[in-house]
């Protein structure tokens, strides 16, 4: 995987006979829709368990109350990420799956907290603004013939810096470097979502035919189900309003 190489693998599809490019073709087709199907079913739960939880009055005692279940909460999606991410060559297809439904119900507590925060309508507006904005910018990631191998370099620096600058705004309290991280959030995720979905994409050659394959929609649907959450937390901070 490592010698792989995307323009290498997506120039040499010209050559490919008609039937062959056909097949291809269909083969991508479904892959994609795997991966698109997987993604919004993880986000469609997360969204239905924050807003139950939230609902049924859970969330507020959880993160209201003293104690170290909050805690556990907030960060045993990350646990599970990490697992999925670093343990995927080792573990069943099955179990992939499960653990990202996992992830998605684990999440959707976890954001519990939004409903807390924000009015409904305003988290819906902002909900259907992210998804129109994804789609554009999947839908470009899918069909542009530019090369965007280059970014993930320059967007991987930007997402430490922001985690960095996030992790020193919780000590300085800051409201224009909270704009400001809201804001490079917004461009940071939107360019990934283009990034990731052009590399999903040229995944495809690498994976096609083999035990990994289903495996990979897993992963991709992951990374866009990440960009989306993350592209819809930072556009709430900026379209959200305040419950009173």
């Amino acid at each position: 995987m490592a010698d792989f190489d995307p323009r290498t693998s997506y120039g040499a599809t010209a050559s490919v006979p008609r039937s062959g490019a056909v097949a291809r073709d269909e083969g991508l087709r479904t892959y994609m829709l795997s991966v698109y199907n997987y993604m919004a079913s993880g986000v469609l739960l997360t969204g239905l368990v924050a807003f139950g939880f939230a609902a049924s009055g859970l969330a507020a005692q959880v993160f209201m109350s003293p104690g170290v279940l909050k805690y556990v909460v907030m960060f045993a999606p990350l646990g599970l990420v990490l697992w999925l991410s670093f343990g995927i060559n080792k573990i069943s297809e099955t179990t992939a799956q499960a653990l990202f439904w996992g992830y998605a119900v684990l999440m959707g507590l976890s954001l519990s907290t939004i409903f807390l925060a924000y009015t409904g309508a305003s988290i819906a507006s902002t909900f259907f603004a992210t998804a129109a904005s994804f789609g554009a910018l999947s839908l470009y990631g899918y069909t542009t013939k530019k090369d965007l191998s280059g970014m993930g370099t320059f967007l991987l620096m930007g997402l430490v810096g922001l985690i960095v600058a996030s992790l020193i705004n919780l000590f300085l309290q800051s409201s224009g470097l909270s704009f400001a991280i809201s804001l490079i959030g917004v461009l940071l995720f939107a360019g990934l979502t283009v990034y990731d979905t052009q590399k999903i994409k040229l995944m495809y050659d690498h994976v096609a035919g083999t035990s990994f394959r289903g495996k990979s929609i897993i992963m991709g649907a992951l990374t866009l189900y990440l960009d989306f959450i993350n592209l819809f937390l930072f556009l709430l901070r900026f379209m959200g309003s305040n419950r009173e």
